[in-house]
């Protein structure tokens, strides 16, 4: 069976943000840091409901909150990078976030495109 790409690299994406609000919150950041943490699991769990969908237009839906999702998080990313309430590098989080962003725009376009035709 073929490994699912996205559906691995949410969840990779989802342990190493637990990882990271775990730093976060030992420098009594709590509150932006929870928005954060939020988003980013939420979008691995989007895309396992997407996978699970009943209909090429449930999968859709989905996969577009988990899209929506993962800005959300670019947002928290840059708010907590940018405001420096924590001594954090965002970086990597930033890159894999990105290009979890990428994929989904990928998947959600591909795939309103296949249901038109």
């Amino acid at each position: 069976m073929k490994e699912n790409l996205i559906k691995k690299k949410s969840f990779e994406f989802a342990v190493l943000s637990i990882k990271a609000y775990k730093k976060i919150i030992e420098q009594k950041e709590f509150i932006v840091s929870k928005q954060f943490v939020r988003s980013a699991t939420s979008i691995g769990a989007n895309v396992q409901e997407a996978d699970a969908g009943i209909s090429k237009k449930d999968f859709i839906a989905k996969m577009s909150i988990a899209s929506k999702e993962a800005r959300e998080t670019l947002y928290w990313i840059q708010l907590l990078k940018e405001t420096e309430l924590v001594n954090f590098n965002f970086e990597e989080l930033k890159q894999k976030c990105e290009e979890i962003v990428r994929i989904l725009t990928s998947i959600v376009k591909t795939s309103q495109l296949n249901i038109k035709h």
